[in-house]
């Protein structure tokens, strides 16, 4: 029997939709992705690491999905939720990793740990909304120069409610600053749902500065690209700053433990992860590419825990 779209839940499109192939090369670092954050939460389960964590499982084809409309000309700035973010630019889970372990080879030499990183064109923090200021200045700097680089700013739904969002999204929009504003909307802030704590919408606030707005619904990379790579060459060529809303899911967790959603609401996130729908529809060429995944990650857990614990010490203040 045929039943209409009107009478299918939104579980049963999800589940039903079959995912285009994917090169490996994007599914190769979807799966890194993946699997490093598996293998983090293995850790601690482990108690082989210390601190915390906040994993970005179902949410991976965000940063992967922007990599190709990104380039070492642009400033991305990230969040506690930010692993992926750091791998899709930089494709190196030993630095991320050491890092977190506080061992040598670290990123920051053990100081950063999880949330805290820096490197050329790349700044992340645990902070919620500190990095819209910085990145509305870095934006300004990159106008400057002439050179087409954008600051890109990874949020989630839940950061709309620090003020710094709109005072930067403000001077932005006055000054037309190549500022592209990622939303990762989860439907959940920490442990309470978006619809709670949300009065409006993206869009309207968005509207409200005068500042371009994309919503994409879509977990398939090549209908992301192919929807934000015109908005994005427009915030290059002076158009000013433009906010991207994706509707993801976070099938984890706030962090390690905090998860208050019922079983059923779980399953239904379940259903939609874009890692499911693909195993089921690839599932040769996913199966080959995880097990390369899970190998790379098992070896760089094991080289860095081999590791002197890292180094550093206080600048001279003189």
């Amino acid at each position: 029997m045929t039943i209409g779209l009107q009478e299918q839940t939104a579980v049963e499109l999800a589940a039903a939709e079959r995912p285009p192939e994917m090169d490996d090369e994007d599914l190769r670092l979807l799966l890194t992705i993946r699997c490093f954050e598996r293998a983090l939460l293995d850790l601690f389960s482990a108690g082989r690491l210390n601190g915390t964590t906040h994993t970005c499982l179902g949410q991976e084809y965000v940063p992967v999905a922007l990599r190709t409309l990104l380039d070492g000309r642009d400033f991305v700035f990230s969040n506690h939720r930010g692993h992926g973010h750091y791998l899709a630019r930089f494709d190196d889970p030993e630095g991320l990793l050491a890092e977190i372990m506080g061992r040598d080879g670290a990123v920051c030499n053990g100081v950063g740990g999880s949330q805290h990183l820096y490197r050329p064109g790349y700044l992340s923090t645990g902070v919620q909304g500190e990095s819209l200021p910085v990145a509305a200045g870095v934006a300004f700097h990159l106008e400057r120069r002439g050179e087409g680089g954008v600051a890109v700013a990874f949020i989630g739904d839940g950061t709309w409610g620090e003020g710094s969002v709109y005072e930067a999204l403000n001077m932005s929009a006055l000054w037309r600053l190549p500022l592209l504003v990622v939303v990762e909307n989860n439907g959940i802030a920490q442990t309470t749902p978006t619809r709670l704590q949300m009065a409006g919408d993206v869009e309207g606030r968005a509207n409200a500065f005068g500042v371009g707005f994309v919503r994409v619904e879509s977990r398939d990379l090549g209908v992301v690209r192919a929807a934000l790579k015109e908005p994005i060459a427009g915030v290059r060529a002076g158009a000013g700053p433009l906010v991207v809303e994706l509707l993801t899911e976070r099938l984890g967790p706030h962090s390690k433990g905090d998860d208050t959603r019922d079983p059923e609401e779980l399953e239904a996130v379940r259903h939609r992860d874009w890692y499911r729908r693909y195993r089921s529809a690839h599932p040769e060429q996913c199966q080959r590419l995880e097990g390369d995944a899970e190998r790379r990650i098992a070896r760089v857990i094991e080289q860095v825990e081999a590791r002197e614990p890292s180094r550093w010490e206080v600048a001279d203040a003189q």
